[in-house]
């Protein structure tokens, strides 16, 4: 049964989108009464984050919603007419799910120590015999397994659209001025890779990194820093930038006499660029990611701990702490419009009447969109049993790899491992996203062959289980098979990530657009989009609470819960060591009346 509620409201938002979050948070900061609608029973839409048996019954789910047919005739009155809302799942599509290894029943057990040290594993690279001692200290591991991963699936979290912050980036502040950093955790990205030569390096991000960097000569480090400066102290509109404005980044780079290793590690690692990229947009990235270094870490980005879909869920907090009501598993049944406004959304069998109808585009009605937009996205999900750049430690890593021939897009690859708490020890979670052009899968096949070994395992051949970060060799045989591959940085001491189990799927387009015959009080939020970080959601959301609420400001700092004083209270006084709280104070004056009487 649907509980009723309240009928009237300032601000309807449906969906738990980044930007529906972000919306319903500022409307309600400034004393809006907003309710907050989710036909699912998780927030974050398309930007959700889920432990793998929750990912499995979202794509259950996806089939089944399909599939729904509801039919919905509502009681209108005079000059009325309704919408009927889309299925938000219908543009999810191509989705393909694939495991590599085997059920336990099919696996060889595997000796290994019983307790491993970090950087360390079972087996040494020259093949050295334990001693006894070692011997002693053994116990049978299985291999990892569909039964192993399915048992641990509360240690992972997996997100649909994973995106980092950049240190000083529009989300960043965001969370800083609304003082809603304090709900969630980040992690700062400890390295920036690139490939050069066949191999993944790491990219020099600091001043110091720079001029530490062997492969970088004196001249040439000369050459880098004075660029960056110029990107980042005069920016695009700049006279440096003169005449360049209308050409490509590369053509901009090309008249500077950068050496080959400068121009790929400015193109590459720092723009994030390919030949296409305008100059203003190379510059602008540029002056972005030097703009934020130096804040939180050695590289300008944070990821955010358990996952993107933790950061929705910051702001629909903050709504319900100022009065926003939410209610999960509702459906948007439809809109009702009266001219250009629209008066209502229908939900189950209540109507409820509303100022503005705050939208994400999977529940738009399909009469008011103009173009479901062109860039779509291409998304690979994949689970391997080490990382693709091995280190010391533990990394979380992001790469950019541009397209290798015409047709095919740049990819980005965020590679998490355990201590972001996306999966268990001893795996790592590899993430890419591109601009779709035909399937996920066909659109990231290239990078995919080029970092991971996407083969299924075949259960006589062994693979050494590890929680450590720089695994060594598995048995010859495994060497054998991906060493016939030809990659130069396929070695004994580098062996391929194996893929354990991976998934495609294509989500739809952030550059979604109404028609003219939308009313004007409808705001649609947008999908996850193409960029790395969240800054279009953030503007996104600015400029529809600028459009309803244009004199007031946009999410002022929240006090901080002992700052915050109810009427007919006194103001708390300073706290020191050693007070007691009041109800510690009430149980102590019990206390002494019992005595006393």
């Amino acid at each position: 049964m649907e509980d009723d509620l309240p009928t009237e409201y300032d601000v309807i938002v449906v969906g738990t989108g980044m930007t529906e979050s972000i919306v319903a948070a500022a409307a309600s900061r400034i004393g809006k009464r907003v309710l907050h609608l989710d036909s699912n029973e998780y927030y974050g839409g398309l930007w959700a984050t889920f432990n793998f048996d929750g990912l499995q019954k979202w794509m259950e789910d996806l089939k089944t919603s399909k599939n729904d047919t509801r039919d919905f005739k509502p009681d209108l009155e005079d000059g009325e007419k309704f919408l009927k809302a889309s299925n938000q799942y219908s543009t999810v599509e191509n989705i393909v799910e694939e495991w590599f290894v085997s059920h336990d029943a099919d696996l060889p057990a595997v000796s290994t120590k019983d307790t491993q040290t970090e950087g360390t594993s079972d087996t040494s690279a020259e093949g050295t015999e334990k001693t006894d001692e070692d011997k002693t200290d053994k116990k049978e591991t299985k291999h990892w397994s569909i039964d192993r991963i399915k048992k641990e699936y509360r240690r992972f979290n997996i997100d649909l659209a994973p995106k980092l912050l950049y240190a000083r980036g529009e989300l960043v502040e965001l969370l800083i001025s609304s003082n809603i950093a304090r709900y969630a955790e980040f992690r700062a990205v400890s390295r920036v890779a690139t490939c050069m030569d066949g191999k993944l390096v790491q990219v020099p991000c600091s001043r110091a990194d720079v001029f530490a960097n062997k492969t970088v000569g004196v001249i040439e480090k000369r050459m880098l820093m004075q660029l960056l400066t110029s990107c980042l102290e005069q920016g695009a509109d700049s006279p440096e930038f003169d005449g360049y404005r209308d050409k490509t980044f590369v053509e901009y780079l090309n008249t500077k006499n950068l050496t080959p290793i400068v121009k790929h590690y400015v193109m590459q690692a720092i723009a994030m660029a390919t030949d296409k990229t305008s100059c203003r947009d190379g510059v602008n990235r540029t002056k972005h990611f030097l703009n934020s270094l130096g804040r939180y870490g050695n590289t300008p980005f944070l990821w955010p701990m358990y996952g993107s879909g933790e950061l929705p869920q910051c702001f629909c907090r903050l709504c319900a702490v100022f009065g926003g009501v939410y209610c999960l598993k509702r459906h948007l049944d439809g809109v009702v419009v009266n001219g250009e406004k629209c008066k209502a959304i229908l939900t189950g069998k209540q109507r409820l009447s509303l100022e503005h109808l705050v939208v994400g585009q999977g529940h738009l009605p399909p009469e008011i969109v103009a173009s479901t937009g062109e860039n779509q996205i291409s998304r690979g999900i994949f689970i391997t049993d080490r990382s693709i750049m091995q280190g010391e430690k533990e990394n979380l890593t992001l790469l950019y790899y541009p397209p290798e021939e015409a047709g095919q897009e740049a990819v980005t690859i965020i590679e998490l491992g355990p201590l972001t708490n996306a999966c268990p020890q001893g795996l790592f979670m590899v993430h890419m996203t591109c601009k779709r052009t035909k399937t996920a899968q066909e659109d990231l096949a290239y990078v995919v062959k080029r970092f991971l070994r996407a083969k299924t395992l075949e259960s006589n051949v062994s693979r050494t289980p590890t929680d450590s970060h720089t695994q060594t060799v598995a048995p010859d045989q495994q060497q054998a098979q991906e060493g016939s591959r030809g990659d130069k940085d396929v070695t004994a001491e580098n062996p391929m990530p194996q893929v354990l189990w991976s998934l495609y799927l294509n989500l739809p387009a952030s550059d979604i657009k109404l028609n003219e015959s939308a009313p004007s009080n409808i705001h649609l939020c947008s999908g996850p989009d193409l960029d790395l970080d969240f800054d279009f959601a953030v503007n996104q959301a600015k400029e529809i609470f600028k459009a309803m609420y244009p004199s007031e400001d946009f999410l002022p700092r929240a006090p901080d819960p002992e700052e915050i004083v109810l009427e007919g209270e006194e103001a708390p006084g300073p706290k020191f060591e050693g007070d007691n709280t009041s109800g510690e104070n009430e149980k102590q004056d019990d206390e002494k009346a019992e005595k006393e009487g």
